[in-house]
């Protein structure tokens, strides 16, 4: 197994396991869409987990993955405001809360190069 074959199913397997937590239980990202998107959060919340469920399956897959790969790219910078959010509605509470809702955000911009790295390899 390559590093880059063990790249890509972990890639996989971060944005199923992602996508499946916001359709079992979407209540936590509810609370995180940011209040200026029209419609309901709970919409914003299924769409984005369908999203990741749609970015895993085209990265498992050899012929989409590289498409895929980008694709998840650009949706985790688009979720970036949602984490921004949380670590600002989070500024009050307890610091475990609160470390892990900082902490967050410093790691989007490896998970966006992880993703990016998944494309290269595949193209």
């Amino acid at each position: 197994m390559t590093d880059s074959s063990r790249a890509t199913r972990r890639l996989v397997a971060l944005m199923a396991g992602m996508g499946a937590a916001h359709m079992i239980a979407p209540r936590p990202f509810d609370a995180i869409i940011p209040k200026g998107l029209p419609g309901s959060p709970r919409t914003w919340t299924y769409l984005s987990g369908a999203a990741e469920l749609a970015c895993a399956a085209a990265v498992a897959y050899p012929r989409t993955r590289r498409a895929g790969a980008l694709a998840t790219a650009g949706l985790m910078a688009a979720v970036f405001p949602a984490n921004v959010k949380m670590a600002h509605d989070w500024r009050d509470k307890p610091l475990p809360l609160r470390a892990a809702a900082y902490g967050r955000l410093p790691f989007q911009a490896p998970l966006i190069a992880w993703a990016v790295h998944v494309s290269r390899k595949a193209g």
